[in-house]
This record gives C-alpha cells, structure tokens and sequence, in this order.
C-alpha cells in the first residue's frame, strides 16, 4: 500500500499531458491566501505553502491541529504526557513550558506561541495556512521551521447561517456547530460562532471502568465588522473556550529486562505481582487511577484597515490568554506510585502597524512595528500518595512531594520590511529583513513538602535525599534575566518561465530564542546533588551515586539558529485543469534546542548543536471532469544530525560520546517524528440526483514512512509504516441547504504511535536491569454520522 501510494501522486500528474485536450473546457477554482500579508493566488506566492479550507475541514471532520497532520506533508503534531510537540521538516520544540515555539501558530494575524493552545478546538475557519521553512520577516517570531496561519471566517453581508451535528457511536462523539452571520445596519456586520463538542474516547480504563480520554469542548466567538467609510474598515473578534479531558490515550508497553534482571512489574508489586498486573499489550486498554486537564482560553482581534490614497495601513492589537490544570497519574499503571499536577497561567498582549504599497508597481513593498509583552506563571508538583508502593524504598516518601514554581516576564520589539523590484514583466527580486530584540526574566524554585504540606527547606536532611535519588533535588529560588537582538534576512528572485510557470529561488534565515528551563529537576550546579547524596542515611534504600546517574539540571539555554535555501516552481496545466507544485529544501540549524528525558522524572533543554534537513515537497490538483477532482500531496524528509554529542541514552544502550560521559552520541542520525516519506491522496466526485439532489463521494488516502516515536531513537519504540483510508459519502441537495453523510476515519483500523518513551521511575527502581514504556496511539476505525443545514 505505501509503496503504491508514493507512486501515485507522480503517476497522475505526468497523465496531465495526455490528457490535455479532454480537459480544454475545465479550469480549477483558484486558491487565496495570505501568506505574505497581501490577498493572493497561492500559484503566485514563492513559498512551499499548503491550504486546506474550512469546507474540507468539516467534510474531513478535522477539529484541531492535529487532525491537519493528515493532509500537510512534513507536519506533525504529537501530545506526550506533559505537553505538545509540533514539527515541521523534522523541526520542533521539545516538551517544555518555557519554550518558544518552531512552527508558530498564528490565528489572524496574532501570535499563539505557546504549545497548549495547539490542542484548541478548530471552529468556523475559512482557511489554515501551512507555510514551510523559516518565516522570519512578516510572521516573525520564531517561527523558525514555519508558520501556520489560521484565518477565521468573517462576517458577511448578506445574512447566512449554518448548523452542523455529527455523532460517532462507537466513541461516543457528538459535534454541533451553529453559525449565524449578515448585517446588523448598512454599515455594521455580525457573526457569530458557536461549539461544543464531547467524546467519550476510544481507550478502556481498567482501573476504572470508563472510556477514555474523554473530551470536552466549547467555544464562543463573535464578530463585528464596521466599515466606518470607503477607507476606513474595523473588524473586532473576541472569544472565549474552554477544551477538557478526563484520562489519556496511551497504553504501557514492549517492557524489557536484561538477563538476570529485575522486571518494572517485579519492582513495582513484588515476584508474585502483588494485587496489580502490567499490561503491555497494546489493545487500547490502560491502567490509571485517573487524569485530566481542565483548559480554558479568551481572546480579542482588534483589526484596522485604513485605505491612505493608494496605501494600507493596517492595526492589529491582540489579547490572548489561557489557564490550565492538569493532574497526570504518570506512572500510567493502576498501582498507586505517584502523580503529577500542573497549573499555569499565561497573558499576552501585541501590537503590529504595518503599511502596504499598492501591487503592481515598479517596486511593490510592505513595512510594520511590532510589539509584544506576555507574563506566565507556572506551577507543578510530583506527590507521592500516603498509599504509594514508593513506601517500600523508603517509608520517608508516602504523603510527601517534591513542588516547583516558575514566572517569566517577556518583552519583544521588532521593526521589519518586504520590498519586491518588478524587474520586469518576467523577472521579480524580494529582499527583506526584520530585526528583533526581546528581554526575558524568570525564576524558578524547587522545594519538597512532608506529610502535613509544611514546606522543609534544608531542614530535614533525609527527605530531601529520598528526592534526590530520583534526581529531584531542593533548592531555592533561582533567577536569571536575558537580552537578545537579531538580525534575519531573506532574498527572493521568481521568473515567470512560461505564462503557466513560475520558478523561484529564497535564501532567507531565521531564529528562535532563548530562555529558561521550565521543567528541569535538577539544580544547574553539578556538584549540587553530589552534596546531598553525600551525607545519605543508612535508612535510605535506594542507592543512587554521583557515578552512577547524576547530571546537572538546567536554568538558561541559548537561541537556536537556521540557514535556509529553497528552490521552487508553481505550475499550472491542462489549460488550467491542473496544477502542480515542487519545493526543494536545505536548512542547516545551529543551536538546536532540545528537550531530553533524565531517565527519571524530569526534562532538561540542551542546545543539541547542528542539524541538517532537507528534501522535496510536492503538492497538486487536477480536474479530471466536471464533478471528479484528483489531487494529492508528497513530502520527502532527510533529517541529519550533524553534531548532536549529549543526547540521553535508550535502555541498554551503550553509551558512546566522547565529549560527555554517559551520554550518548547522535550525530549522522536522524530524529524522532521525521519519516522519510509522508503524504496524501484524495479524490472527490459528485454527481446529480434529478432536479434537486446530489451525492458525493470523498476518499483520502493518508500515508506515513516509519519513524521513531522517542526522541532517544529507541527501536522499541519505532512505528512502522502505515496508509489510513477516510470515506465520506454525502447526499444533499442542490443548492446546498442540507445535506447528510457518513463519514469514515481510519477505515484500514492502523495502530498508530504518536509519542513514545520510558515509564518514568522504571529504569530507576529496577536498579537499571529492566524498563517499560509508553505511547499514544491515534484513534482507531471511526464511523459517524454528520449533517447539515444552510439558510
């Protein structure tokens, strides 16, 4: 099946030239976007940009981000146990809180940098913008693998409305999505948004008796337009939502114990198994005694657009804000061990004034300000139940946790300019750059509580080395400030070959900066839990030695820097029936910032040194004949490693770099969540029913190489290729006022992993001889029933 489906997309557009004269009389609906802050035709912009519109969003029963995957070659999006991962190119940021984001999100025009609001519900879009490679000049911040741009549908002038249900029984989904939109007076529009949606989920919590991981979503929106005159147009957008789970879709699995060794189910319940049995197999059960994540988000857009003669100036203010809580039952078996809790609290505020040249000139051009500020204050704690199978290491730990606070203040300034000399009628040079300084402070503090959650400080000397044996060491508040100022570049030259064909070349680089380790353990002093191991008690039964295990934690980590080089071409065919589009790509990153597990309970960032990513992105349609259109999309992946000396070792591996001790040596390797080959293939056809009625048939075919689910390369946990299949089969009317179909995801029942890694404490209760793991899978076979109605 996959290697069918890589061949095929190439296969149909080279039958484009053939077929040519069979499709004389058809011409492709043209796509618009956004994507260099001008409304343009996608075929006329020199980047590797896909667009998905809203249309296909609610056929494919696309709801958030992760569901965009499917259909954007060289896009991942992956939830872990304690965060979000979102790559493209191979490219993301790691699980951590205080991370800037690789791929920025923007969402009209306003940066969402933060890695929990990718799993916001997707609701009433006109478009998602998925722009490939660096995008350091008009989006900015940070968006060094790329941006994805989500555009909200606007208010109109002619009165709509729509209402959308679907259910899905065997999970036990239900959607309904209601918009209404028109004027309000002859100068003033509305429209208004509506969501909630719930799930019950496709895993089975054995411990207790429920599906899981149940959601539920809402999301309120609205919208004004005033178009105060000719010139002078103001949209106002605010929302707030809230999205919520109980429970996780991840499951143990593949335990290992080397000979002679102690199992991660012998150390935790005894040789007899005790009261719990692990369950390794993965068949969409899980073992836990409970999670959830309680999230709840508000927005406000304030956009101007002011018509000065032949110029735009346009003002776009932004208030975004979120909060969650989060309890984690993380050693995701159904033994009492340990939980971890979370909370954070985030508030951003922007600015952005830009002014745009008339198009078409001689020298066409766009310039802006911007101005950002946001505040995060973040809390987490691993607590040890009075009940915890923890009391048979040490009768110092039940009752007992380890708490963690963390608060950043950031403030970001950048001024930027886009200009293109049309050289000719054939011949176009863009050059342009943005500078960027930003200020960041933030503290972190460590510290451990005893059974009656009074705060122990240095006091009780053998609590804290309990905790510090699994690397969680006390310590008090920690500060640091930085400032950085960076210059990124970017040149452009597109020729247009043929009056069908448009060939460019960019070199442009990018950055994203640096910051403060939210999530790590340890303290940045080496010598710091040498110390406390040092005066160890006898009464302490884990044994735990500076030799054997003790890294330095980390406060301050450094900005990640990116070289990019792009050829591509944007081809129409068959007299505009058909479309094809190529990108080559080389980007060479510096600085790589990464998060790796301690073999714990913990991450720390490192700046992982050089990487290396390039391929070949392909995307087209093609309409065959009035009603059938084929079209499909193709990413070839190369992620190299260049130097990447201190990554965490995978169970039973060796380790093997030279420039640091017990670590291992990635370099020449690839990276987690970047498979060689990754598209897909969707057809649509429609036909008519008599005078009113239409049915229409969809199917995609989704397509993945493997790839390594863990950021330590562990083949245990390496997800082998796979091809899903989606159907949606729909009948309606005419006109479009209603129509009802079956929509079917996952057809092929494929289990996927989408994150993988060691059960945290496992290594480290079977004194290194055994481990187990974890991964999320995707949502197997699904089957619903969706409807609509227009007025």
């Amino acid at each position: 099946m996959i290697r069918f489906t890589k061949q095929l997309l190439p296969l149909s557009i080279a039958a484009l030239a053939s077929s040519a004269t069979l499709a004389q009389d058809l011409v492709l609906e043209e796509v618009v976007v956004t994507a260099q802050k001008r409304v343009e035709r996608l075929q006329d912009v020199p980047i590797s940009v896909n667009a998905v519109s809203g249309a296909k969003m609610d056929e494919a029963g696309i709801t958030n981000l992760e569901g965009m995957t499917a259909y954007v070659p060289n896009l991942t999006m992956n939830q872990t146990g304690i965060g979000t991962i979102i790559a493209i190119r191979g490219i993301s940021s790691g699980i951590n809180q205080g991370f800037e984001q690789s791929v920025g999100q923007y969402v009209d025009g306003i940066y969402y940098g933060r890695a929990q609001l990718a799993r916001a519900p997707f609701m009433d879009l006109e478009r998602v913008e998925v722009l490939r490679g660096p995008q350091s000049i008009l989006f900015g911040k940070n968006s060094i693998a790329g941006a994805i741009s989500m555009v909200t549908a606007k208010p109109t002038d002619e009165f709509e409305g729509q209402v959308t249900a679907l259910y899905e029984p065997s999970h036990g989904e239900k959607d309904l999505r209601v918009v209404l939109s028109g004027p309000l007076t002859d100068s003033l529009s509305g429209r208004l948004s509506l969501l909630g949606r719930e799930i019950d989920g496709y895993y089975e919590n054995t411990t207790l008796n429920r599906d899981e991981s149940a959601e539920k979503e809402q999301v309120i929106r609205g919208q004004f337009r005033w178009d105060a005159t000719e010139d002078l147009t103001m949209n106002l957008k605010v929302e707030t939502g809230s999205f919520d789970t109980k429970g996780r879709f991840l499951e143990p699995v593949n335990p290992v114990t080397l000979p002679g060794g102690l199992s991660y189910a012998d150390a935790l319940f005894g040789a007899t198994g005790g009261a719990y049995v692990l369950d390794t197999e993965q068949n969409f059960k899980r073992q836990s005694n409970g999670d959830f994540s309680n999230n709840d988000t508000e927005n406000a857009t304030f956009t101007i657009d002011w018509g000065l003669g032949e110029h735009t100036l346009t003002a776009v203010t932004g208030y975004n804000a979120y909060n969650y809580e989060e309890d984690c039952d993380c050693d995701f078996t159904g033994a009492t061990v340990f939980t971890a809790d979370s909370r954070e609290d985030f508030k951003q505020y922007s600015q952005e004034i830009r002014i745009a040249s008339p198009q078409g000139e001689t020298i066409d051009y766009i310039a802006g300000l911007f101005y950002q500020s946001s505040e995060m204050d973040f809390d987490d704690a691993i607590r040890v139940p009075t009940t915890s199978l923890l009391g048979g290491l040490s009768a110092l730990l039940p009752g007992t946790a380890s708490q963690r606070t963390f608060t950043q203040d950031s403030t970001l300034w950048a001024g930027f300019a886009q200009a293109t000399w049309n050289i000719s009628t054939d011949w176009r040079l863009t050059v342009g750059g943005r500078y960027t300084a930003e200020d960041k402070e933030a503290t972190r503090r460590q510290h451990h509580t005893n059974t009656l959650g009074q705060d122990v400080g240095a006091t009780d000397l053998l609590l804290n080395t309990v905790y510090t044996a699994f690397l969680l060491e006390p310590y008090e508040e920690i500060s640091d400030k930085r400032s950085e100022g960076k210059f990124t570049p970017l040149i452009t030259a597109q020729w247009d070959a043929t009056e069908d064909t448009m060939l460019y070349a960019t070199y442009t680089e990018g950055f994203k900066s640096g910051g403060f380790d939210v999530r790590s353990n340890a303290h940045p002093d080496p010598d710091y839990g040498v110390n406390i191991i040092a005066n160890q008690s006898p009464l302490v039964i884990v044994q735990t030695t500076a030799a054997n295990g003790f890294a330095p934690g980390v406060f301050e980590y450094e900005e990640e820097k990116a070289q990019s080089f792009e050829l591509g071409s944007k081809m129409t065919l068959a007299d505009g029936a058909a479309e094809l589009n190529v990108a080559l790509f080389h980007t060479n990153y510096t600085d790589l910032q990464t998060s790796q597990f301690d073999g714990v309970l913990g991450f720390n960032v490192t700046n992982a040194g050089e990487a290396t990513t390039q391929g070949i992105e392909l995307d087209g349609r093609w309409l065959i004949t009035n009603g059938l259109t084929l079209s499909g999309s193709l990413g070839y992946l190369d992620f190299n490693f260049d130097k990447f000396p201190n990554s965490q070792c995978y169970f039973g591996q060796t380790p093997d770099s030279t420039e640091y001790p017990g670590l291992c040596d990635l370099s020449g390797k690839t990276r987690e969540f970047a498979p060689q080959f990754q598209g897909t293939i969707s057809a649509d056809y429609a036909q008519t029913i008599g005078d009113n009625l239409e049915w229409r048939l969809t199917g995609d075919i989704n397509f993945s190489d493997s790839y390594y689910a863990s950021p330590t390369l562990d083949p245990n946990l390496q997800q082998d290729a796979y091809a899903k299949l989606n159907l949606r089969l729909a009948l309606g009317a005419q006109d479009g006022q209603w129509e009802v179909a079956l929509v079917g995801k996952n057809l092929t029942d494929e289990a996927v992993s989408t994150f993988g890694n060691q059960l945290p404490v496992s290594t480290r209760l079977t004194g290194g001889t055994g481990t187990a793991y974890y991964s999320f899978y995707d949502r197997p076979r699904s089957i619903a029933l969706q409807g609509t109605m227009r007025f």
